[in-house]
């Protein structure tokens, strides 16, 4: 397979060494999903939990009456589901769809209880990540109780920012004006609004669905 690394057997973060899947991971299963699949239900979550090894995945909540969406978390490579449901037992609501063709291992909830409880090199590689998605939901409350979506917007690219390229945008880079309006609670409208005040003001250019960064120094500014 194209896709296949070293990561498919390997867990793999900035501050950790690799922890081989195959020796943690007694029971586990590898998953193929296409764009526009439904990978996870809060059934399967209560029996399963899931470690992403390459794609893109989105898990959102969904008000119906609103015709609103809020997405919660973009899983991509390193990322783990659920967490929550891992650690308090209970049913946990929400949506999840394939943004890009993606790979999963899937392994029994029990074994990553046991895990946790008995082995020291998973906890290295887990309690780190919860703490990351633990202040991935603290920017979320953050954004939606302190800023406009302007600088809701501002926030989501600083916090995207490739690494290798300060003018690009890593994971949301080429995510429709509709997906970027559920990642920062907005709608599509007050989005292309505020991204053409964006580019007018020469932070932004947009082309072919890309992001570019134009001025880096300006938007750290707003944010100060």
């Amino acid at each position: 397979m194209a896709h296949e690394t070293i990561f498919e057997h390997q867990l793999i973060t900035d501050t950790s060494p690799a922890l081989s899947l195959s020796n943690l991971l007694t029971y586990k299963k590898s998953i193929l999903f296409k764009v526009g699949e439904t990978p996870f239900t809060s059934e399967d979550t209560l029996r399963y939990f899931y470690f992403i090894m390459y794609g893109k995945i989105k898990i959102s909540q969904l008000n119906l009456d609103m015709l609103k969406e809020q997405t919660i978390y973009l899983l991509t490579r390193g990322d783990m589901f659920d967490v929550i449901t891992l650690l308090d037992g209970n049913a946990h609501e929400y949506t999840s769809t394939v943004l890009e063709d993606s790979e999963v291992i899937q392994v029994p909830i029990r074994h990553i209880r046991d895990l946790i409880e008995t082995n020291p090199a998973f906890n290295r590689y887990f309690f780190p990540y919860l703490g990351k998605q633990m202040r991935r939901m603290e920017d979320l409350a953050v954004d939606l109780s302190l800023y406009d979506v302007y600088h809701r917007l501002l926030r989501l690219f600083a916090r995207n920012i490739d690494k290798e390229d300060k003018n690009s945008l890593a994971l949301i880079n080429d995510l429709s004006h509709e997906e970027l309006a559920a990642l920062v609670g907005s709608v599509r409208k007050v989005v292309n609004r505020n991204l053409q005040q964006l580019k007018h003001e020469g932070v932004i250019d947009i082309a072919r669905k890309q992001i570019i960064l134009t001025d880096l120094e300006k938007i750290l500014d707003q944010l100060d």
